[in-house]
């Protein structure tokens, strides 16, 4: 079996973290492998190899992201049309991606016999129609779009070329299942279970007293149209990344991803417990 390394260094105790589980593999018999960018960290350690992180998606069972959240929304897509599992261990604040805290790494041993859930998370695939060309990228949690001056914006959304709304708002979010409980959940938008197969669709701050989330099923294209009559643009972000910039009359497609991720889930948690232990009280 083998097993690749993404860690964030940036994030407190992710190289201590990052170390111990090379060890904890090890013990386990599982190969390891880390980005040649961090081979002095890893120097005194013989058993581990290094390979850039482009190679070990393609060739490992499982990938370990240790950070955040952001560490592991930048992991999963290297994994994307593969099938190598994803296993997040948190070194951030939240973490909520995550299916092991650092205090749990002996649970890593199970990846050896193979005791352990795995879940799908599906994705979502936005469009854009620029001048040189379509751009594809792929979500796991949303897209957003807003002003790239933060003003308030004028926008149509279609689902399957039928006119769902004229909107005027700060935004708007499409998010997948598991992107329910990150920006979207910030804006207002319901808790969805991650195995659940839909599209929301989230606006931010909208100027209306009755706008509300509203979910698609997972096999509808839908359209984001711009329709904001001055002259700046809708920023469009794509998992907190800058994807596009849309001007008046420029629209996104968005709709279900061609591929799902696989999530390793090590010890059980079910989707509720987590939301309870980490969104449930206050942030530390």
């Amino acid at each position: 079996m083998k097993a690749a390394l993404y860690p964030n260094f940036q994030k407190p105790n992710a190289l201590v973290c990052a170390r111990r589980v090379c060890d904890v593999l090890e013990s386990a018999g599982i190969e390891v492998s880390v980005s040649e960018l961090f081979r002095h960290d890893f120097s005194d350690k013989p058993f581990v190899k290094f390979e850039d992180i482009s190679v070990s998606a393609q060739t490992a069972d499982v990938v370990l992201a240790i950070g955040g959240d952001g560490t592991i929304l930048r992991c999963a897509k290297f994994l994307i049309g593969t099938d190598t599992k994803l296993l997040g261990i948190n070194t951030g604040t939240l973490g909520f991606m995550a299916g092991l805290e650092a205090d749990q790494l002996d649970k890593l041993r199970l990846l050896a016999s193979g005791d352990y859930e795995v879940s799908e998370r599906m994705t979502l695939d936005i469009v854009h129609h620029g001048e040189n060309g379509d751009i594809v990228r792929t979500a796991l949690n949303e897209v957003s779009a807003r002003s790239s001056s933060f003003r308030i914006c004028d926008f149509e959304v279609y689902s399957q070329e039928y006119l769902v709304g004229k909107y005027r708002a700060d935004g708007v979010l499409f998010s997948t299942p598991s992107g329910s409980t990150a920006y979207a959940l910030s804006a207002g938008g319901p808790i969805i279970e991650p195995d659940l197969e839909c599209i929301e669709m989230t606006l931010i701050c909208p100027h209306s007293l009755f706008s509300r989330a509203t979910m698609f099923s997972a096999g509808k294209h839908l359209r984001l149209t711009d329709t904001t009559s001055r002259d700046e643009c809708m920023v469009i972000n794509v998992d907190g990344e800058h994807f596009a910039d849309l001007h008046e009359n420029g629209s996104i497609e968005i709709y279900r991803g061609e591929n799902n991720v696989k999530f390793i889930n090590l010890i059980g948690n079910s989707f509720h417990e987590s939301l309870c232990r980490k969104l449930c009280r206050p942030i530390k």
